[in-house]
């Protein structure tokens, strides 16, 4: 191969979601940070230009994450040992302080671009990490999604870039200042979804050199790389039981991708050793967590599941009706994203709830008229939410039954207790505080306009309340019983 034309291997994960342990499926080890680090170690032994990456959301999914919050994840990706990493929303989770504490523990690099203090204005992360290999110079640069500002926004010396364009001119203001660097090939670590990506790629302007965007948030899957203004654009879906790999020609003078084929491969015990020093450092957590949280809650009939959070499931309508019965309010709308798993039970602890739902948020209460109901949830179910966008969407407590005509865009059906919703009917409804505290924007109402105005704090913890309901009552069930039609 001439020396104009080099050879690199990127692999690449996003939302990790602390997706440590191996499954088992058709008689095969799938997944697991083990196998993960077997294959990354693999490929960088037979290829000797490999960067490894994290597009955002190494934290959040494990209950091994969240009793050392974050901690234990810090160690376990060190020994993974990532070549940079870029910020996911759930990064910041612990709060932003436990945030810092956390990137001076990893041994690896964090960039982000666009998360900064106001006043005086300052960057948090390293912008970028600039990585050298066979003479090449490869620029990374992290781009997080506005949703990171959702769980720190009442801090006002904060602020993020956080639109699409926005975002793009800080793209173009780095890579402008690196212009005297003979950079060879970039690539945006970015965790905005891939509809987002996708929205980013076509601002960027040609001559600040973007070649490649790898993504997170939207767990989406894909057969090829989309390209969007001649930058591809790829993502690998979630946890650890797959890894997208990129084997590029770089065209060092003119550079840019001269040829490139890309795989996403299945992270199992027919191809991916194990790496056995790490699944120690794993066992010694995980029996750590075992002894304090291995006791059974509840049993259920048989497994319930939550196998999409754009439908009604067996886990939102139990959630949401022991959320109800609790704060007896008329109505509950229950996040579909806190429920983390698609599948538990029947033999239920209290580490799967944990592990299930691992955001013990306050919970409000607020007045609705049955028109602002109306309206919030003919939000809900716009139709670029419908088709993928990763917004946020809701389990129905019992007694509210909505059916949708997607068709014609339009709520055909909207009922409680067996009757239509009067406009002027006064409601209650139960709301996280993670969407209490965001309600304009996943409402498409102002708050200000509710009844009550500001609501109020009906319980401190969201899983005190799942938990006693779970252990008091014999054998809790819950079907798919038409709460939500889409039509």
């Amino acid at each position: 191969m001439a020396e104009r034309y080099r050879p690199l291997t990127l692999l690449h994960s996003n939302d990790l979601h602390g997706d440590f342990m191996s499954g088992e499926e058709n008689e095969q080890l799938l997944g697991g940070i083990s196998m993960l680090s077997g294959y990354v170690a693999k490929v960088k032994a037979e290829q000797e230009n490999t960067i490894y990456c994290i597009a955002g959301d190494m934290l959040q999914g494990s209950l091994i994450d969240s009793e050392f919050k974050g901690i234990s994840t810090i160690e376990i990706m060190n020994m993974l040992g990532p070549d940079v990493v870029s910020l996911g929303n759930h990064e910041i989770d612990y709060g932003l302080a436990h945030l810092l504490f956390l990137e001076r523990c990893a041994k690896f690099p964090i960039v982000n671009a666009n998360l900064f203090i106001k006043n005086p204005y300052t960057r948090l992360f390293s912008s970028h990490k600039i990585i050298e290999m066979d003479d090449m110079q490869i620029l990374f640069i992290g781009i997080i999604t506005q949703e990171v500002m959702s769980s720190i926004k009442l801090d006002n010396l904060l602020g993020s870039l956080i639109d699409v364009e926005e975002a793009a001119q800080e793209v173009g203001s780095i890579c402008n200042a690196y212009n005297n660097v003979d950079i060879d090939f970039t690539i945006l670590l970015t965790h905005i979804g891939f509809e987002e990506d996708k929205r980013l790629a076509a601002l960027l302007d040609p001559d600040w050199g973007v070649d490649v965007i790898i993504g997170g948030h939207s767990h989406t899957v894909l057969e090829q790389p989309a390209l969007v203004n001649n930058i591809l654009i790829t993502q690998a879906g979630v946890g650890t039981k797959q890894i997208g790999r990129f084997d590029i020609v770089v065209d060092t003078d003119n550079n840019d991708v001269h040829s490139y084929k890309w795989n996403l491969i299945p992270i199992d015990s027919r191809h991916c050793p194990r790496d056995l020093q790490l699944e120690e450092t794993i066992a010694h957590f995980k029996d750590q967590v075992d002894a304090k949280y291995d006791c059974v809650l509840c049993r259920f009939p048989r497994a319930l599941t939550h196998p999409d959070r754009y439908q009604e499931t067996e886990l939102g309508n139990l959630f949401s009706d022991a959320l109800r019965e609790c704060l007896g309010a008329d109505i509950v709308l229950f996040g579909s994203g806190a429920i983390r798993k698609t599948q538990a039970g029947p033999l239920f602890t209290r580490a799967d709830m944990l592990e299930l739902t691992p955001f013990d948020d306050r919970v409000y209460l607020v007045k609705a008229t049955g028109a602002q109901l109306r309206r919030m949830i003919a939000h809900v179910l716009r139709e670029d939410n419908l088709s993928g966008a990763h917004g946020e969407f809701y389990q129905f407590s019992e007694g509210l039954h909505v059916t949708y005509d997607r068709a014609n865009r339009r709520i055909a059906r909207l009922e409680f207790d067996g009757e239509p919703i009067a406009d002027d009917r006064m409601l209650s409804i139960g709301l996280q505080e993670y969407h209490y505290k965001n309600f304009d924007a996943f409402f498409g109402l102002p708050r200000a306009q509710l009844a009550d105005g500001k609501g109020i704090v009906a319980v401190t913890s969201l899983l005190d309340v799942l938990e006693e309901y779970l252990s008091s009552h014999h054998q809790p069930d819950a079907h798919v019983e038409g709460r939500l039609v889409i039509a």
